[in-house]
């Protein structure tokens, strides 16, 4: 009886010991981890929007309302995260930034960054956060499939199964449709938002 109690105790001393370990770690590494995100998200931003020379927010937006702008488009499963506006040198607005996550992924959310000009022109698109099947989905993450994204000014991206031909039209990843339909569907969602703030649709606070 006494060495059942004498394991319960060192038992419960270990576990306590353990989460008060875990807890500093949490702390310890939790700065450093966003620093490391906002880097990485702030380096993407870069690439899909190269003419700009910074990104501020933009205080006409009302980042809220974009659920709603969404699921009246169709994309209950994506999110507008952050939107930012792009500025020249001289702070004139450009377009816009922004980070999108779609949770359609056959692996879990996929997160991602656009830049849209003021004409509607999709500069780019750039993954931050991706988890899918190894040689499969994880392809939508490589120059290849992305590419077919950069410079098109189009009202909404569809996936083919055949050799895109329009420019609406984007290659379909082999084996990983799922993937495929996740991206896309989140880079839509975020070119219909941009959609809305061009068009003043309700985006903006009053």
């Amino acid at each position: 009886m006494k060495s059942i109690i004498k394991n319960t105790m060192i038992l419960t001393v270990i576990t306590i010991i353990s989460g008060l370990m875990l807890g500093l770690v949490y702390d310890v590494t939790k700065e450093p981890i966003a620093i490391q995100k906002n880097n990485e998200k702030a380096s993407a931003y870069s690439q899909v929007f190269p003419d700009a020379s910074s990104f501020t927010e933009d205080a006409e937006i009302n980042l809220g309302l974009s659920n709603d702008i969404l699921n009246a488009n169709g994309y209950t499963e994506q999110v507008i995260d952050e939107v930012l506006a792009a500025k020249d040198e001289s702070g004139t607005t450009l377009g816009h930034v922004m980070t999108v996550t779609t949770k359609e992924g056959y692996g879990g959310d996929i997160v991602l960054s656009l830049g849209i000009t003021n004409e509607g022109l999709l500069n780019s698109i750039e993954i931050l956060s991706i988890n899918e099947t190894a040689g499969l989905g994880m392809k939508a993450a490589e120059n290849e499939f992305m590419s077919q994204f950069t410079n098109k000014n189009v009202a909404k991206f569809a996936y083919v199964k055949n050799e895109a031909v329009a420019d609406y039209e984007i290659d379909a990843i082999s084996g990983a449709t799922i993937t495929t339909n996740a991206v896309v569907n989140g880079v839509n969602a975020g070119i219909a938002y941009a959609t809305q703030i061009s068009a003043d649709g309700g985006v903006q606070n009053e």
